[in-house]
């Protein structure tokens, strides 16, 4: 005995243990990383790196701009030089001086190179031969490819002054012009700074949007995870958080998801409620008939010399009485099963087949043919019909469901039409095709020509043990479950259920059910 003890409490703290890690995993951590640091780092992060990416093809792009113009105007000039002296007359050294000197720019460098890179003419230096073969200088190589090239920043071997050459073939010879990189030249290639400094203010500014906008998100879902570990935490929740929700998308989402969580806690509520009230109203229908054979017995066995007659009237009262309980725990035993059905729908579907629901009505008929002849109640059926070789004949009504079910639904109408329409003389069964939604179905409708309900009882007769006349209801043995069965066995088909009153007089239940 102490070692089952010892067990079940070990299991206990295991469970204890385990329920406490499932609560401390799924909980929201206090200390999680901020969701608008997160967002604006990523987003600010993103915009950053393009505003830096810009900034340095901006800048590359324009000094690369302002290079080609100053390559631009010292390839203006070798043509101007070319044009004014004739390419045959570039080789002639007087003539190339004389234009130099009268075309000067500061510190304007002017070189005639031949095809092999021998300088042939130099303005800054007499003595060509020093100067070395040009054939591998970067702008003496483009200008052999393509016609014209460039360098930038190389530092003369000759005058050890830093130039920028631009070189242009004419034919057998090349012409490079070159200037110094003077604090003027080297200011005029800089880019301009201005975009840059535009680009910094225009960052801050979008930086500052970005914060605001980012904190308004972040706010609001902090009112929602602020709603969520209140609701897992079981605490009472304050329906200002719905209201502090922004009216945008982002509060549509989270009205739907505090919406969803009230219906989902209603729904629990609500059911928690209606299987309360069923112990409840089943206890107290128990009771009755309980109290009535307890009483009935204990009356035999306190008086054994009672006569025989008043014996088996007691006996018949008991056995009467343990058949309504019976039928009544046999109706409870039905509506947790269509409890359990309702809550796995989807999986039940799967197990419907084909239900020919004409035969069915027909075996209901069929069941309570002596109780409908005893209270004078005559069955009118009215089904789909076709024409069949120049004959109208009835059409087999066909749903998808389960028998048993759909049996249970027509079987409690009419037994309910014969307990309570006191005084019918007709009971309508009739059927016809609808459409809703896309959906096909078929209506049912079961009438009776009885004296009816008023109508503030309409809406309530579904409900489970509601009565109109309790004292009636009991005498006529019923549980008070039968329609609560219909509506629910109707709804697990996919259907609805009303009640209205018939035409001159009596009670018309309509329910639908989803065609084959």
């Amino acid at each position: 005995m102490a070692t089952v003890l010892k067990d079940a409490i070990k299991r206990e703290q295991s469970h204890a243990r385990l329920d406490t890690a499932e609560r401390e995993h799924f909980a929201p951590k206090a200390k999680s990383k901020s969701f608008q640091r997160n967002l604006l780092l990523s987003i600010g992060g993103v915009f950053l790196l393009f505003a830096i990416c810009f900034s340095v093809y901006q800048y590359q792009r324009e000094k690369d701009y302002k290079i080609d113009i100053l390559h631009s105007r010292l390839q203006m000039y070798n043509y101007e030089m070319v044009q004014t002296l004739g390419e045959d007359s570039l080789t002639d050294s007087r003539l190339f001086h004389d234009y130099v000197e009268r075309h000067q720019m500061e510190g304007l460098r002017v070189s005639v190179i031949d095809l092999n890179g021998r300088v042939i003419l130099d303005s800054y230096d007499t003595n060509v031969d020093s100067l070395g073969n040009h054939l591998q200088r970067k702008e003496i190589r483009q200008a052999l490819q393509e016609g014209n090239g460039f360098d930038i920043k190389r530092m003369s071997q000759s005058t050890h002054e830093t130039y920028f050459y631009s070189a242009t073939r004419f034919g057998n010879v090349i012409v490079r012009a070159a200037v110094p990189y003077s604090v003027e030249l080297t200011r005029s290639l800089q880019a301009d700074n201005t975009y840059i400094y535009f680009a910094i203010v225009l960052t801050l500014l979008l930086g500052v949007a970005l914060y605001h906008i980012t904190h308004r998100i972040s706010r609001h879902i902090g009112y929602l995870r602020e709603f969520a570990v209140k609701a897992e935490r079981g605490e009472e929740l304050d329906h200002e958080l719905e209201r502090r929700v922004p009216d945008d998308e982002l509060g549509d989402i989270s009205h739907t998801i505090i919406m969803l969580y009230w219906k989902l806690r209603h729904s629990e509520e609500d059911k928690v409620r209606i299987k309360r009230q069923l112990t409840q109203n089943a206890a107290h229908e128990l009771k009755t008939p309980a109290a009535s054979i307890h009483g009935y017995l204990e009356s035999i066995l306190d008086n054994p010399d009672m006569p025989e007659e008043k014996r088996k009237h007691f006996l018949e009262r008991c056995f009467a009485q343990s058949e309504r309980m019976n039928k009544l725990l046999l109706d409870m035993s039905a509506l947790t099963k269509l409890d359990e059905m309702d809550d796995s729908h989807s999986r039940n579907r799967q197990e419907y087949h084909r239900v020919n629901v004409t035969q069915i009505i027909q075996n209901v008929l069929d069941d309570t043919a002596l109780q409908l002849h005893d209270k004078g109640i005559t069955p009118l059926l009215q089904m789909p019909r076709r024409m069949v070789n120049g004959q109208w004949s009835m059409v087999n009504v066909e749903v998808l469901g389960d028998a048993s079910l759909i049996y249970s639904i027509f079987r409690n109408l009419i037994d309910n039409a014969i307990a309570y329409a006191a005084g019918a003389t007709q009971l309508a069964i009739t059927c016809h095709e609808t459409e809703s939604e896309g959906r096909h179905f078929y209506e049912f409708a079961v009438s009776d020509n009885g004296p009816g309900i008023e109508p503030q009882h309409l809406e309530h007769i579904f409900e489970r043990f509601y009565r109109i006349d309790k004292g009636r209801s009991r005498k006529l043995g019923g549980t008070g479950l039968g329609l609560a069965i219909v509506k629910n066995a109707v709804a697990v088909h996919g259907g609805t259920t009303t009640a209205c009153p018939t035409p001159g007089g009596g009670l018309t239940v309509r329910f639908t059910l989803a065609r084959f």
